[in-house]
C-alpha cells in the first residue's frame, strides 16, 4: 500500500528552499513512499528528486495561468508559465499526462475560487482535482468544496501538504494499492483514501520570506 503526497515543492520553485535529499530522507522517516512533486514552473526539481529516491515520485508542475495554477501531472516537459488555460491543458495532454487542480477553491490560488464559471469550459478535460490541500485556508471550507466538486463531476480525487519546507510534508496523502503506470495510478487513485491535517497558516508569510531572499541572492 503506498502512502501519497501528491502535492509537494522542492527547492527548484521560487518560495521553497527544501533540497531534493532533504525531501527524500523526510519521506523515509514518515514512510511516505510515493510523491508527486509539483514546483511553480519548472520540472527540474521534480527530475531530481526521482533521479535520487528509492520510492516513486512523479513528476508534476504547477502552471500559472491568468486564472490560477493548474497541475500537470506525468510530464516529460515543461510547461510555459502564464499562458491561457486551454493551452496548459493542451500541453499537458500533449505529453499523456494528468490535469489536476490543486486547491481549486482557494480564492487567492484556485481557479474556481475565483469564480465557478470560468472553469466550466474546461471541464471535461480534467482529471483529478485535489480534495484536500493542507495548506489550504479554512475559511471559505475550500476543501469541501473541492471534494462536492469532484463528486459532482465524478473526477479523481487527490490529497496533498502542498509543503515548501520539510515538516509540511506527510501532511495530507492518499492512502492506495501500488501501481505501474499511468493508468494504474488512476486505478489506484479512485480507490484510494485521502488523509490529511491541517498546516498552520503562518507558512505562508515563511513562503513569502524565503522567496524575497531568493531573488536578493540571484540578484
Amino acid at each position: 500500500m503506498l502512502k501519497a503526497d501528491l502535492h509537494l515543492h522542492s527547492s527548484a520553485s521560487f518560495d521553497c528552499s527544501t533540497s531534493p535529499e532533504t525531501i527524500v530522507e523526510r519521506c523515509r522517516r514518515l514512510g511516505i513512499n510515493c510523491i508527486a512533486v509539483a514546483d511553480h514552473g519548472t520540472i527540474e526539481g521534480a527530475l531530481r528528486v526521482r533521479e535520487i529516491a528509492p520510492f516513486r515520485v512523479i513528476v508534476a508542475q504547477e502552471v500559472l495561468t491568468p486564472l490560477g495554477e493548474i497541475m500537470g501531472m506525468f510530464l516529460t516537459q515543461q510547461v510555459p508559465s502564464n499562458i491561457p488555460v486551454a493551452e496548459a491543458i493542451r500541453q499537458i495532454k500533449a505529453q499523456n499526462g494528468l490535469v489536476c487542480l490543486p486547491h481549486p477553491f482557494d480564492y487567492m490560488r484556485g481557479i474556481n475560487g475565483r469564480g465557478r464559471h470560468h472553469m466550466d469550459p474546461f471541464i471535461e478535460d480534467l482529471d483529478v482535482i485535489e480534495v484536500f490541500n493542507a495548506r489550504a485556508l479554512r475559511l471559505g471550507n475550500p476543501n469541501g468544496k473541492a471534494l462536492a466538486f469532484a463528486a459532482e463531476h465524478h473526477l479523481l480525487q487527490s490529497a496533498g501538504s502542498d509543503a515548501h519546507t520539510a515538516g509540511e510534508i506527510g501532511h495530507a496523502y492518499v492512502e492506495m494499492p501500488e501501481f505501474d503506470d499511468i493508468n494504474g495510478f488512476r486505478q489506484s487513485l479512485d480507490r484510494g483514501r485521502v488523509r490529511g491535517r491541517y498546516t498552520c497558516p503562518l507558512v505562508h508569510s515563511a513562503g513569502v520570506f524565503r522567496a524575497i531572499k531568493k531573488r536578493i541572492i540571484r540578484s
